[in-house]
Order: C-alpha cells, then structure tokens, then sequence
C-alpha cells in the first residue's frame, strides 16, 4: 500500500454538506427534485443532461468539471492526472467528435475549443474554481442554437457559476494527499438576499508529479456580483488564473514496453539530457563575419549526425526518448458584466459584454536546436498573447402558445503566436527553470498576429400545444480569419473565411404519460476555421493556403435524435438513438516528429458516420441508498480513403473505426447519503481506442475505480476524502498527446494516474 492508504483508514470520512450548495444555474424545464444530481433534460428536443454542484464537489476540490461529466453517455473524458487539470493531457470527445469539434462556454462566455494551442479562448479550470460551480450542462448533440460556439459540429458543454446567497459568512477549504498535494480554498460571502450581493474566493493548488519530478500549480481568484435595480438585474465577474505545469514524457506503446510505466523526462538529471543530446549532434557552432552564428536568421553550424545505430545506456534508443523537461504556463484575466431586464410583460432581454486576456508558453527542452554557446540542447518555445473583447446577448418573448428567442454575438480576437529559443547556461548547469518564463531568446524563428471576427445569430421558436412540443430555428455566421507575419518562416499570410448564414434545426417532444416523454429532432452544424500555425489552414506553408484559400470547406454535421425520457421518485433516466453524418472532415498530417514543429499539409479527406444509443438513469433504493449507470455505445468510421491532390491514396481508412472513440462506455455508481455519513463507489470502464487511422494502432480497454467516504460534523464542519483509481490499475490515459499518424505506433500516449488519495477539510462560518 502507497503511504496515503494509512490517510485513507484513518480519516474514514468524506461528504459534500449541504451547506456549501449554491445556486446552480437554471436547468431545464421542470427538472426533478434538489436530491437529483443528474437532470435529464426533461422537456429538452435533444439529448440533454445536467451535472448540478453536489456533483461537483464531492470530487477533490480543484478537480476539472469535465471529470465530473464523464459519468454521462457518450462523454470519453481523459486526462493524465487524477485531478483532470493536466492541459497538456485533458481531452474529452463526444460521440466520437473530438474537443475542437466541440463547444464550450462559462456564463454563456465563449471559451473556444479549450485546446492546448490556446488560441481561442481558455480551459474551464482557468476561468472558475471548482468551488463557484453551479452547474455543468451537456448537450451531445450540437448543442443550443444559442450557444456562444462556432466549432460545435458534436456537442456542447455550458457551465455555469453559483449565484451569491445573499449571506454574510465565508467558507474555508484544506486538502492534502498523495505526492504531496496541497490544496487551500477560502470564500467570503457579502451582501443581502435581496440586495447587493456578491462573493470572492482565493484558491491555491500544488501537486508534485506522480513520476519523474516537477511540480504542478495553480492561483486562482474569482469574484462574482449581482446587483438588482428593480426588475432588472446586473451580474458582474472577475477571474484571474496563473498555472503553472511541468510535463510528463510523451510514451508510445514500445516505449512502455522497452521502458516501464513510470519512465519519465529526465529532470532534475541534467547530466543525462546533456548525454541523450550530445549523442543526437555533436555540433560545432559556426559564426559569420558579422558574429552571429544564425546569419540571415538561419541557423548554420557544421558537425556530423550521430549515424543510424548509435547506442544510447539502457534500453533508451533515440533522443526522443526522454526529454530533459517541459512545461505549460499560462496566465489569464476574463470580465464579463451582463444585464438581465424584462420588455414590458412578455419579453425579457438578456446582454453580456466580456473580456479576455491570455499569455502563455509551451516549453520543451529540445535536442534538434542547439544551444549557441556549445549546449547540445535548447528550450523551444510556442508563445501566446490573446486581447478578446465580445459581447452577446438574446429577446425572449412570448406570443401565445410560442416563445420566441432571438439574438445575436460578436467576437473580435486578437491573437499573437511566435515560435523562440533560449539556451542553457552551460553543459553543468541549465541556468533557467520551466516554472518561469523565460528571457533574452537566441533566436526567433517565426511570429504571427492573427485576427478573427465572428458574428452569429440565432432565432429560435418554441411552440407549446400541451401534449406536444415543437422546437424550430436556425442560426448562421461568418467567420474572418487573417493572418500576418511579425517575423516570416515557411507559414502563410492572408485572410480566409467561414460562412453559414443558414444551420437549421427542428424537435419535438410529446408528453405520453406524466412521467415519461419522447424526443427528437434534427440539428446541422458548420464550424469555423482556426487562426493559428499549429492547427488550421495556416499551419502549411504559403504555397499550400493559397492553394486551399478559395476551395477548402470548413466541416459540417448533420444530427439525428430520437429518445425517451422517465421520471419518477424512485427512477430517473434517458434512453435514446442517434446518427450523425459529418463531411468535408479536414486533416493536417504531420511531417516528423512532434518537437520539431515542422508544417503540415491541410485538406478535405471526406466523411464520417456515427450511429450509437446512450442510456442512463438514477435509480433511488430508499433509506439514503441510491444507483446510477450510463451506457453508450458508439459505432463511428470513417466512409473515404484519404487520397492526395493527385487522387493518389495516401492512407486506406474507409470503414476503420475513428479514432479515440470507443465503441463501449460504461459508468456506474452505488451511493450513500444519510446526512451525516456518506460513501460513494464509481467505476468508469472504456473498451479500446485506435491512435492510428487505419486502426493498426490502439490501446487495451480499462476499468477505474474511485471511491469516496466522508463525515458531517455539523452543517458547517465536514471531512471530506477522496481515493482515485482505487485498484492501481496500469493503463493508457490520453491518447493523441502528439496527434495522430495514418498508421503504427507513435508517440502520442500519457500514462494514467496511479492510485491516489486526498482528504479535505470543510469550514464554513
């Protein structure tokens, strides 16, 4: 047993009280009772669940949200640490879209696709404390019409933050647990309930990593207002975020075979880095007679590759084995302030205006680019400035049986990537560490200022005839994305756009008894393209965009759902079918290895089909007793062959199986909550991914087990402790770290977390 399992025996005690619940935002219509936790979107005319708080804190506090909605049908979430907070690992896929095919919002805020790249918004976890969350909703078809997303051709996840109380105390939060995790979270609450009111927290968050050495953290400040001035109402936050997060070493399947699991980068061991690179390029640096050793911006030394055959110590057979270190480090500032006031009797409007500042790094201590004094090595950076400024806002109005939304969100984005290296102090000593930003780059090889200007619109109208229901709008946008070079390399210039105007959808629901429903209905999506050299139509070179500049199509869906949907006190759950046809899918296949960043080549390669059925349902035994399942199966491929400019076949993938999506999901839970003790059982189980289009690649199915267990002191004072992947299990937990190649084994896994344990002490005043 790992040393905190003493922690777990001790304690014996874990629970989310009550009395920390806050107001989660509004979930659909007529949703059951406060002691449901998953809502399934009753009234809805699409597959619709919603995650409330008690969910969400029940989990370790600091855990990502999206850990919490992987419990729903469809929902493939994965990460590499226990905490889902690990960006560079953190993926989640719905019906086998991956997450920039996705949409995701705060408050209604766009928060892009929460990609690593960051060039379109920013994490979920860098935005909100796990502690201010109300409530997570997915929608796993496209999502609603008026959801603030240009890219959610699968699926949508909203989450929304807890509303002040409107009571004067403050709430205090202390973890501790495995590898040295701390965790403090405190809240002061202020204001009246019918007045003035508001909150602000402070959450700092530090874990070492679970192999290899590094450490991982987080500060994070949100404050959040709402000031009511008669019937209207203003709502205000403020969040502030920096994190900072070493890397764990990108595996393949042979080099966790030829390694072990626990096979990591390097650091602190700067002595092997320096060796692992010296046996890559012994590189004598040659100056010009200007003195620079990169005359023209190139770079230009002389000295032999290490031939094919060279041997590394161990079982290490290249350089790309293990790094010396990386990291991500990202800081962040989002605003919003919103209105909310009604239109005479029958209409209500709805405006928010937000802001968004980002800088960031990705390091990675590179042995392809030598240091200029000698160092056999060098840290190659992607760095990223983002200024964000929007505003959205919608009418609602009622016309007899129908109500009527409309509205209407802008976008401008201004966002600055370049490429830069720095070198190490010395062969002895690196001189800089991953945890700062660094300074004084050698070289900058490339640097871009994007622009993107979104517009979208929406009009939605709800028709009610009682039994039925009957669901009808469309929304349309366009997309400006331009590109200009601050420092030129091999990536374009230029501006290309994405236009829509016209993404129909229809629903029904018919009330069949007063506990059960049926649904469906018809959605098609378009998403935008991206502004960025490490993904989109700007990662290839000039020649390449101009080619694709007029005739590249951006990626569109077609979803089809029909469902059924039964509550009761006692049972509480979905059963529901889907096809999604999806075309013009875009490809941008990499040349080399990920860390030397060369461009890819972009195109259209065709379709995919994916045709499933999700399940899900609360079950309630009685004396605090309670079960939860979710079931989905996915059957998702690919329906062309991927064929050059010349309509030569570059990969056979028609009828493989996409990838990184599992044909079978299962979660289930058993609960107990008598109001003083509580316990919690969850298994998680995935059948095998594919990380190579023509499925000659994958990773095994697993099972996870989590557990929790916890006490109430009173309704201020609880214990709260968490165990994550109870059993130790071995197993792959991010695949397409790297990407993904048309065939064999590639570089691109993250190992899963081991078994871990936290326990957290509850305050509240």
């Amino acid at each position: 047993m790992r040393p905190a399992t003493a922690l777990l025996l001790a304690s014996t005690m874990l629970a989310a009280s009550p009395a920390f619940a806050q107001t989660a935002a509004p979930a659909a219509d007529a949703a059951p009772d406060e002691a449901t936790i998953v809502v399934f979107g009753r009234g809805e005319t699409r597959q619709v669940q919603e995650i409330k708080a008690q969910e969400i804190v029940v989990l370790t506090p600091g855990t990502n949200p999206l850990k919490a909605i992987e419990k729903l049908p469809s929902v493939n979430f994965q990460s590499a640490d226990p905490f889902g907070n690990y960006e560079w690992s953190q993926r989640v896929t719905i019906r086998s879209f991956n997450q920039n095919q996705l949409g995701f919002t705060f408050d209604g805020i766009p928060l892009g696709d929460m990609s690593y790249g960051n060039h379109n918004g920013l994490h979920i976890t860098r935005a909100i404390s796990s502690e201010n969350i109300g409530s997570v909703r997915v929608s796993q078809g496209a999502g609603s019409l008026g959801t603030q997303a240009t890219g959610n051709l699968g699926g949508t996840v909203e989450t929304f933050s807890a509303d002040p109380t409107g009571e004067m105390g403050a709430q205090g939060n202390l973890t501790y647990g495995s590898n040295d995790t701390v965790r403090a979270f405190a809240r002061l609450n202020l204001g009246t309930r019918d007045g003035v009111r508001g909150y602000v927290s402070y959450g700092y968050g530090s874990t070492d990593k679970y192999k290899g050495q590094g450490k991982q953290d987080q500060h994070m400040g949100n404050a959040k207002v709402i000031v009511p001035i008669g019937d209207a109402k203003i709502d205000g936050w403020l969040s502030y975020s920096d994190r900072r997060e070493q890397d764990y070493q990108d595996m393949s399947m042979g080099m966790i075979n030829r390694l072990g699991w626990d096979w990591d980068n390097t650091f602190p061991d700067y002595a092997r880095a320096i060796d692992y690179a010296s046996r890559l390029n012994d590189v004598d640096l040659v100056s010009n007679s200007g003195g620079s050793p990169f005359p023209d911006g190139r770079f230009d030394y002389s000295g032999a590759s290490v031939a094919t055959g060279q041997t590394y110590p161990g079982n290490v057979t290249s350089a790309d084995d293990a790094y010396y270190d990386a990291a991500g480090l990202r800081k962040d500032w989002l605003g919003a302030i919103g209105l909310n006031t009604p239109l005479g009797e029958m209409a209500t409007l709805n405006l928010k205006g937000y802001y968004h500042n980002n800088s960031g790094m990705g390091l990675w201590a590179t042995p392809y680019v030598p240091s200029p004094n000698g160092v056999p090595m060098s840290v190659r950076t992607t760095e990223y400035k983002m200024d964000r400024i929007g505003a959205f806002g919608s009418v609602d109005f009622t016309i007899g049986s129908q109500n009527l939304n409309v509205g209407a969100w802008y976008e401008n984005n201004k966002f600055n990537q370049a490429r830069r290296f720095y070198a190490f102090s010395s062969r002895t000593e690196p001189g800089l560490s991953f945890r700062d930003y660094p300074k004084n780059p050698f070289f900058t090889q490339w640097e871009f200022d994007f622009t993107t200007d979104t517009f979208q619109y929406h009009v939605q109208d709800k028709i009610d005839l009682g039994m039925v229901t009957i669901n009808l709008g469309w929304k349309g946008f366009s997309v400006t994305n331009k590109a200009e070079a601050v420092v030129q390399a091999s990536f374009p210039q230029g501006k290309i756009k994405a236009q829509d105007w016209f993404q129909p959808t229809a629903g029904f629901v018919v009330k069949v008894s007063p506990d059960a429903e049926v649904f469906g209905g018809f959605s098609q999506s378009t998403r935008a393209f991206a502004s960025a050299t490490t993904t989109g139509p700007f990662s290839t070179n000039q020649a390449g965009f101009d080619a694709i500049r007029n005739n590249l199509k951006p990626e569109e869906s077609d979803t089809y759902e029909l469902g059924l949907r039964y509550n009761t006190p006692v049972f509480n759950g979905t059963l529901g079918a889907y096809l999604v046809n999806f075309r013009n899918r875009l490809l941008a296949v990499q040349v080399g290895s990920a860390i030397q960043g060369n461009p890819s080549a972009l195109q259209n390669v065709g379709g995919v089909r994916a045709v499933g059925v999700e399940a899900a349902g609360n079950l309630t035994l009685g004396s605090g007793f309670s079960l939860y399942a979710s079931y989905s199966y996915t059957d998702a491929t690919y329906r062309d062959d991927v064929l050059n400019g010349n309509g030569d076949l570059v990969a056979a993938i028609k009828d493989k199986t996409v990838v990184d999506s599992p044909k079978h999901m299962a979660r289930g839970e058993f609960n107990f909550d008598d109001g003083q003790r509580f316990f919690r059982v969850g298994l998680n189980y995935m059948s095998r991914r594919y990380y190579s289009y023509t499925n000659d690649a994958s990773v095994p199915g697993r099972l996870i087990v989590d557990a929790s267990l916890g006490y109430r002191f009173t309704d201020k004072v609880e214990v709260q402790l968490n165990a994550t992947n109870l059993f130790d299990k071995r197993y792959v937990g991010t695949i397409g770290s790297g990407g993904f190649g048309n065939s064999g084994d590639a570089q691109t896994l993250l190992v899963g977390a081991p078994q871990q344990f936290f326990a957290t002490l509850k305050a509240g005043f």
